[in-house]
């Protein structure tokens, strides 16, 4: 069930990069198939297969999405037309009945990413007609792909389907993979779960978003999903391509955030001075008598004193700590009474300060030093008095999860490759080199993971950009041209813009 559509488009997870040789696109060598047939190429996917970038869709992400590139190719050796559902325009978000249920698009106003000035104009309501090649869907999960009713309008106001395929679904009733296969496609790109661990990781693992379970039957565990939509889109005779998953702890929306970004300028709103005050006031008050209770129950690591002279950690709630919210109240309860005890205990039984062990979502940046409803002052500052709570923060035990069903997923594609004699693209050890500080260097070219300057993610933190998709593309005519003996030309990834203006 969708619940909240800021994160249904907050999906996938990321995406590759490759070295590009020119040697791969020598100008005498003609253009061919090899065993594959690309007369109808369809491609089946979450956001990045849509062409998603800067925290919306739009028409200029669309024309560069590693599908379109790709189709753009398989044309040059039988391929035939590759039809989009385009938005209406550059402006990107989405209207349901008028009201906007998705924001415009991000571009950077020189010092953060901030929404680009307008209203959305793509009606979820208007429905566009014909059948489409791209059938990449934002937000969509690898059981999203079966389920009926995913394009219901009507389920769209609820929650229970998803409005992007609404806009292009052939009827209410119908799945992804119906859709797809009524155009009897003789050849696929599939490259689907980054969402099943997306989602549970872009809520920092607070239990609205899970994860996908690594097995169970189609449309249920990934296993059984997968293994369905592979032998459909094969039962016809096509060939296909298909990546794997890589971690999501490696792209820019969980490595932006630092876990010590707490100096004494930062603590006094730009005053040093101030916030040097402020920090001994904090080791008098809470720091020091937190840390001396947690230091007498076997729990000293948790809590240390603020540094006025160094950055300090983030104060975060770890559900996986024991609670010793009982202990700390009996300990201070002399000296602060019952009641103001017994609320201290609730608020630090589970708190400890941040480590590199520890990731901060990007978007919890911008709740850092805001004060947390309800909570009286001066201990309701995010981050500082006040702990982040689960939806800020991944800590270690939800990241291991995370990575435990990232590698069951990339079992069973690998499997799935290797059975059926698929293409495959090894998206996470590509996207593992990206992240490394060198990132990936080309011709006289950089690219890293880093949040903006890194040119490989948008300004979402999450979705590669133009240069990004078509250093996707290139990996994906890679496997084609290793596994079916095609020869098609690798693209200059420096060709592709690094941005989206604003004035597109």
């Amino acid at each position: 069930m969708i619940k909240n559509i800021k994160w249904l488009v907050l999906v996938s997870l990321t995406f590759v990069a490759c070295n590009n040789n020119d040697d791969n696109a020598v100008a005498d060598v003609p253009v061919t198939a090899g065993s594959a047939n690309f007369t109808k190429y369809v491609a089946l996917g979450n956001s990045i297969t849509a062409g998603y970038s800067d925290g919306a869709l739009f028409k200029a992400c669309q024309s560069n999405a590693y599908p379109k590139l790709l189709s753009d190719q398989f044309a040059l050796a039988g391929g035939g037309t590759f039809a989009i559902p385009y938005m209406n325009d550059n402006i990107g978000g989405l209207l349901l009945g008028g009201n906007i249920i998705q924001s415009t698009r991000l571009i950077f106003n020189g010092s953060a990413p901030v929404n680009l000035p307008g209203t959305p104009t793509t009606e979820v309501l208007n429905h566009l007609s014909g059948s489409f090649n791209n059938m990449g869907v934002p937000g969509a999960k690898s059981f999203h792909l079966l389920a009926p009713n995913y394009g219901s309008p009507a389920g769209v106001a609820v929650g229970t389907a998803n409005p992007y395929f609404a806009r292009f679904a052939s009827s209410a009733t119908t799945s992804v993979l119906a859709d797809a296969m009524a155009q009897q496609p003789t050849f696929f790109s599939l490259w689907i779960g980054n969402n099943d661990v997306l989602g549970y990781a872009t809520t920092g693992g607070d239990g609205t978003n899970p994860i996908t379970p690594a097995t169970g039957a189609p449309g249920v565990g990934f296993d059984g999903t997968y293994n369905y939509l592979v032998s459909t889109l094969i039962s016809g005779g096509a060939k296909g391509v298909i990546a794997n998953i890589p971690y999501v702890s490696s792209i820019p929306f969980f490595t932006t955030v630092p876990y010590n970004p707490l100096t004494a300028t930062v603590i006094g709103n730009g005053n040093a001075a101030t916030g040097a005050a402020t920090i001994t006031q904090l080791n008098t008050q809470l720091y020091g008598p937190l840390s001396q209770a947690l230091t007498a129950f076997g729990a000293g690591s948790r809590i240390q004193l603020l540094s006025s002279t160094a950055a300090n950690p983030l104060l975060i709630k770890d559900e996986a700590l024991t609670d010793l919210s009982a202990q700390l109240t009996a300990a201070f309860t002399p000296s602060l009474g019952a009641a103001t005890a017994a609320f201290y205990g609730q608020v630090y039984g589970q708190a400890r300060q941040a480590t590199p062990a520890d990731l901060v979502l990007l978007t919890t940046k911008s709740a850092i030093g805001t004060t947390a409803s309800g909570v009286p002052a001066p201990i309701n500052v995010f981050g500082i008095t006040y702990p982040l709570q689960d939806k800020h923060i991944l800590v270690p035990t939800e990241i291991s999860d995370l990575r435990t069903a990232t590698d069951a997923y990339n079992v069973t594609i690998k499997s799935a490759a290797t059975t059926n004699n698929l293409a495959f693209v090894d998206a996470n050890a590509i996207m593992a080199q990206l992240a490394t500080p060198g990132g990936i260097t080309f011709d006289n070219f950089n690219m890293t993971s880093a949040f903006v300057q890194g040119g490989a993610f948008g300004l979402d933190g999450v979705h590669p950009t133009a240069r990004g998709q078509a250093y996707i593309a290139n990996k994906f005519l890679e496997a084609i041209n290793a596994t079916y003996g095609a020869t098609f030309r690798m693209y200059k990834p420096q060709d592709f813009p690094l941005s989206y203006p604003a004035g597109l």
